[in-house]
C-alpha cells in the first residue's frame, strides 16, 4: 500500500455523500494528491475516459489493489485510552463500582511512562480497527497528555484528546480546591502547546468527567476555557439510572442532568456528551437547540447493562449523534461492532414497542463516519470520499466477512451489512490520514513504510 501521496487506487468504493445517500462503485479510481487530498473519485472506466485531459503531472498509475473495499476511515467520538489494559473486564456490574474497581486504578497509574507505551499501541490498534479519527479521554496528570498527544502527532492518527478533569471525586492525594486550580491550569497549558497542531490534525478537549465528579465551577471555568481557546468541551450524560440519581442529588437546584451542564455554559456546536441514555423530551429538546453533540455508545451501554438509548427518538426530534467505542467501558475498539451493538440495541427496542423503524446497514456506516465528522465539525473535511476532502480512509478485505470461502457480497447494502454483522478483527488492510498510512500494531516504521511503498500490483488501466 502507498505510505504517501500522491498515489492513485483502483479498488471498490463505497462512501456516504455529504448531499444524501451513497456511492458505490464496484470498479473505482481514488486519486490522492500531493497535498493529501482527494482530487478524483471516479468509476474506473470514466478515469480511463478522461486519461488525456489530465494535468502531465498528474499521477498516471493506478496501484490496482482489487477486490480490496475503500471506505472512509470510522470516527470514534469517545475512548479512553488509559483504560485500554482492561477492555472487556467488569461486564454488568454497573457504572460506578466498575469505575473503582477497574478504572481509577489504571488512570491513577496512568505517569508519563505509562502513556509512552500505551498510547502507540493504542493509536496503532485503532487504526487496524479502521479508525482514523479518535476523541480520547486521558487520566489527569498532564505529563501523561504531554506523551498522548506527542504520540498522535508520531503516529498521523487525526485525534482530539483532553485531560480529565475531577475536583469532587478524584483519585489523587490534592484537596478539591486544589484540583480544581491545578486542573484548569494544566488543561489551559495543555490546550495552549496542542490545539490546532498540524493544521488542525490534533485538537484540544477540555474534559471535565461527569458533574458527580466535578464542582459547579470546575464546570463553569472548564467551559469557559473551551470557549476562549476555541477547543472542544466533552464529558458524561445520563449514561446510567444511578448516576443520574446521583447529579440530581448534587446539584438540586438544576432542571435535569443536561441542565447541570447548561448552567455551566458546557452546551453548544463544539460540545460531545458522551451516552445520553436516559433523557426527558425536554432535555432532548434543549440538546438539539444548544446544537450539542452526543456519541452514542451503544456497546457500552450494553456491557455495563446501562441501558438502550432511544437512537431513533433523538434523530427524529435532531439531534446530531455519531458513534463511540468508549473503550474499556466497551470492550473493543471497532466501530464496526459498535454499529452491531447499536442494530442490536435498537432491534430490542422494536420488540419492546418502538414504532420507528431501526437504522440498516448504510444508516450505520453514515453515522459512524460522515455523521461523527459532522458532530466534530469536520464534515467539510473528512468523513465520505469525495473530491476535495483530505484523504482519510481505509482498505478492507471484505472476502474476510464471508461465511464459506469464495461467497461475496456485492450489493452495498448486503456487503455493509457483512462488515457489521460478521465483522473480522482483521479486515482492515490499511488506514491514511490525509493520504499517509497509519502504522498498525506491531509495525516497524521504516519497514512499513519501505514495504508500503514497493507492495502491490500496478495496473495501467488495463485489467
Amino acid at each position: 500500500m502507498p505510505a504517501e501521496p500522491p498515489f492513485v487506487l483502483r479498488a471498490r468504493l463505497l462512501t456516504p455523500i455529504s448531499g444524501g445517500g451513497f456511492r458505490y462503485e464496484r470498479d473505482a479510481v481514488l486519486e490522492v494528491d500531493a497535498a493529501g487530498r482527494i482530487s478524483t473519485v471516479a468509476s474506473h472506466a470514466e478515469w480511463e475516459r478522461t486519461a488525456g485531459t489530465r494535468p502531465a503531472e498528474a499521477t498516471s498509475v493506478a496501484l490496482d489493489v482489487r477486490p480490496l473495499l475503500l471506505m472512509p476511515g470510522m470516527v470514534d467520538l469517545h475512548a479512553h485510552l488509559p483504560q485500554y489494559p482492561n477492555a472487556g473486564l467488569g461486564a454488568g456490574i454497573g457504572l460506578l463500582p466498575w469505575l473503582e474497581r477497574y478504572v481509577f486504578p489504571l488512570e491513577r497509574a496512568f505517569d508519563a511512562a505509562a502513556a509512552e507505551s500505551l498510547a502507540p499501541a493504542f493509536f496503532g490498534a485503532m487504526a487496524h480497527a479502521g479508525t482514523t479519527t479518535a476523541v480520547v479521554y486521558g487520566a489527569i496528570f498532564e505529563p501523561s497528555l504531554d506523551a498522548t498527544f506527542r504520540a498522535a502527532d508520531v503516529h498521523g492518527i487525526r485525534a482530539v484528546i483532553g485531560k480529565v478533569m475531577m475536583d469532587r471525586v478524584t483519585y489523587d492525594r490534592l484537596t478539591p480546591a486544589q484540583a480544581l486550580e491545578i486542573s484548569l491550569r494544566q488543561s489551559a497549558d495543555l490546550c495552549a502547546r496542542w490545539h490546532g497542531r498540524d493544521g488542525g490534525r490534533l485538537a484540544y478537549a477540555f474534559t471535565p468527567r461527569f458533574a458527580v465528579a466535578c464542582s459547579a465551577e470546575m464546570l463553569q471555568e472548564s467551559a469557559a476555557l473551551a470557549r476562549h481557546y476555541g477547543a472542544y468541551w466533552q464529558t458524561h450524560l445520563s449514561e446510567n439510572t444511578s448516576e443520574v440519581a446521583e447529579v440530581t442529588r448534587l446539584f438540586p437546584e438544576a432542571r435535569d442532568y443536561l441542565d447541570v451542564y447548561d448552567r455551566a455554559g458546557g452546551l453548544g456546536t463544539r460540545t460531545i456528551l458522551a451516552h445520553a441514555v436516559h433523557l426527558s423530551g425536554r432535555e432532548v429538546g434543549r440538546l438539539v437547540e444548544s446544537g450539542s453533540r452526543v456519541a452514542h455508545c451503544p456497546a457500552s451501554n450494553l456491557f455495563l447493562a446501562n441501558g438502550l438509548m432511544p437512537l431513533a427518538r433523538y434523530r427524529e426530534a435532531g439531534a446530531l449523534i455519531g458513534l463511540g467505542s468508549d473503550v474499556a467501558g466497551g470492550p473493543e475498539l471497532s466501530i464496526f461492532s459498535v454499529m452491531r451493538a447499536g442494530a442490536y440495541a435498537q432491534g430490542a427496542l422494536v420488540s419492546q414497542g418502538e414504532t420507528r423503524p431501526p437504522l440498516g446497514p448504510l444508516d450505520w456506516l453514515r453515522l459512524g463516519t460522515l455523521d461523527g465528522a459532522r458532530a466534530l465539525g469536520l464534515d467539510g473535511a473528512i468523513g465520505s470520499l469525495e473530491p476535495g476532502k483530505e484523504a482519510d480512509f481505509i482498505a478492507l478485505d471484505a472476502s474476510r466477512t464471508a461465511p464459506l470461502p469464495g461467497l461475496d457480497a456485492d450489493e452495498p447494502e448486503e456487503l455493509m451489512g457483512r462488515l457489521i454483522f460478521r465483522a473480522h478483527p482483521d479486515m482492515v488492510q490499511a488506514a491514511w490520514v490525509r493520504g499517509r498510512l497509519l502504522e498498525a500494531p506491531g509495525e516497524d516504521p521504516n519497514a512499513s513504510r519501505s514495504k508500503a511503498r514497493t507492495s502491490g500490483r500496478l495496473s495501467c488501466g488495463t485489467g
